[in-house]
């Protein structure tokens, strides 16, 4: 029940002293106390009611105030039969706490109101239990073969007026009810449950996303998160980056057991479903395993081009043979080395190669991906774009590595927190089966010189690897050291002691191919304070930025520091 519902009430004899916006609060219960502090009996949502014993003096109100505010309570009621009027100390204490107050009428005992909201609350929660078992019934007869995860939503939506979605662990949207979400709200939903989970909080997780409140409720299935059977899993990280999540658009903080017991059942549902999809996954994985052990163990291009023939039905339906495949490695690492990554990251290379516009789970039911140890594969095919001009020419929907984790990045980084690390290669589009093994190779170096940069969700492209981004990961760390050391430190020092900026001041100069009037421009100054900073950066490291060496060897070190 609601606060407004007792002060409209007469035979209460409630009359309000503040909180006037806060009276559709829901009241779950009420309580009668003269302690100083009633933290340990206090869960939340009670009607407090005090005869003011506590207080000697007008400093005791802020506190007690307080820790009522702390532990939730929807309101405090103060009768006036001891002090007769309630203290102004006492209504202001209430109206810096948010906290709305209630004068009760000395001919009004305590034991009336008590009797009044506990027969109110019981009644409610009664025919709420009810509601919930029939809506139980319809939901397991509305399941998900029933049509998947949106008729549940559909009927969230219908009996129970909230909106929610199922989104995958990296921001997309599974399914939903109604207007889909922007991609940027599926983002944030997705971190702020993937930081959630990773940190230990008991769900449902509640978050402000542009002004409105959604709750967020982990979809765990068998063998999927703790509790979930014998065949759970032993350590979170195995799930957190595969396990879907179910966003409702309301506040579930003040939702009675008997709701919160209703979601929990429309997780299992989807979560049903989900395991439906990865059953049928088996089938493309175990044909990318294949392809892949013939690629890897050197078989002949018309064994390998065989088995894509067979393969590319299955992952194109209607689209015959793929003209172009494209390979994709992903690796991922957890300290201590004691969790398996090849899993996780082969979970999530067939979540991430789906286009981030694309909706539903069936655009990821057409990725093959196989894993070896700690490193996943993805054979991906790519059918030919229209007019296209000749076969050796890389399709239009070949992947790009800074184009697979740009709306993905966030998320996965939340999961991975502090101690995973995704490091990811990608490979440029082949034509045919004599290329797939180049591709692999070629997939697998850029993987490494992502994984030489620092970040928790790195990626790196076959484009790369004709530049001397290739080189730089494999020099040694001591040489490193030494080299950027020689270039870079007596520029820090300065820096530090004058605070000068000339280490900006001469990424920006290379930047700007040593054009004195475009860096300037660049920096805000004028050429002569260029012209001086220059100097003093040759000054202190003996080198000459006119000539093409030095600005080679100060370009490295800056890319290596």
């Amino acid at each position: 029940m609601r606060l407004r519902a007792l002060l409209e009430t007469e035979a209460l004899g409630l009359r309000l002293l503040g909180g006037e916006e806060e009276l559709d609060r829901t009241v779950r219960g009420v309580m009668t106390t003269d302690l100083r502090d009633p933290s340990r009996y206090l869960t939340g949502g009670e009607l407090v009611l005090t005869g003011l014993a506590w207080r000697r003096n007008s400093a005791d109100s802020e506190p007690f105030v307080r820790i009522l505010a702390s532990a939730g309570v929807a309101g405090l009621a103060a009768g006036e039969a001891e002090l007769g009027d309630v203290p102004d100390d006492l209504v202001s204490a209430c109206v810096r706490n948010r906290l709305p107050l209630f004068a009760v009428n000395e001919d009004v005992a305590f034991a009336t109101i008590t009797e009044h909201v506990v027969r109110q609350v019981s009644g409610e929660r009664a025919g709420d239990l009810a509601a919930v078992v029939d809506r139980h019934r319809r939901l397991m007869t509305s399941g998900p073969a029933g049509g998947g995860p949106d008729v549940v939503l559909d009927l969230l939506t219908t009996d129970l007026d909230l909106r929610a979605w199922v989104l995958s662990p990296a921001g997309r949207q599974i399914a939903g009810a109604g207007e889909p979400l922007a991609p940027g709200v599926c983002a944030a939903l997705a971190s702020e449950h993937l930081a959630a989970v990773r940190t230990g909080r008991r769900g449902p997780h509640r978050i402000s996303v542009q002004g409105i409140t959604y709750s967020l409720f982990p979809i765990r299935g068998h063998g999927r998160g703790p509790g979930a059977g014998p065949a759970a899993v032993r350590d979170v990280r195995e799930s957190v980056l595969s396990d879907w999540l179910l966003a409702v658009e309301a506040d579930a903080g003040d939702w009675p057991a008997e709701r919160l017991d209703l979601l929990q059942g429309v997780t299992q549902l989807i979560a049903v479903e989900r395991e439906r999809r990865d059953a049928a996954r088996t089938v493309r994985r175990r044909l990318a395993q294949e392809v892949l052990e013939l690629v890897q163990t050197g078989a002949p291009p018309a064994e390998i081009a065989a088995r894509l023939r067979v393969a590319a039905p299955v992952l194109l339906p209607g689209l015959g043979a793929a003209p172009h495949w494209q390979v994709v490695v992903a690796r991922v690492d957890w300290e201590g080395g004691d969790i398996p990554g090849g899993p996780v990251a082969q979970s999530l290379l067939e979540e991430i190669l789906v286009d981030p516009s694309a909706s539903g789970p069936e655009p990821s039911d057409r990725i093959a991906v196989a894993h070896a140890g700690d490193e996943a594969i993805a054979l991906v095919p790519l059918p030919a774009p229209p007019g296209e001009a000749g076969e050796d020419k890389g399709p239009d929907a070949a992947w790009h590595a800074d184009v697979l984790l740009a709306t993905v990045r966030e998320p996965l980084a939340a999961g991975l927190a502090d101690d995973g690390r995704l490091t990811l290669g990608v490979s440029a589009a082949v034509h045919s089966a004599e290329g797939l093994r180049g591709a692999l190779e070629e997939a697998r170096h850029a993987r490494r010189v992502a994984a030489a940069r620092p970040g928790r969700v790195c990626a790196a492209g076959h484009h790369e690897l004709a530049s001397h981004v290739l080189l730089l990961p494999f020099v040694p760390d001591d040489v490193r050291r030494a080299f950027t050391a020689r270039l870079l430190d007596p520029l820090r020092d300065y820096d530090r002691r004058h605070r000068a900026e000339l280490i900006p001041t001469l990424e920006a100069f290379l930047d700007c191919d040593g054009s004195w009037t475009r860096c300037a421009t660049r920096l805000h100054l004028h050429v002569n304070t260029l012209r001086y900073r220059v100097g003093r950066i040759e000054q202190l490291t003996g080198r000459d930025l006119s000539r093409l060496e030095d600005k080679l060897d100060f370009f490295l070190a800056l890319r290596m520091s």
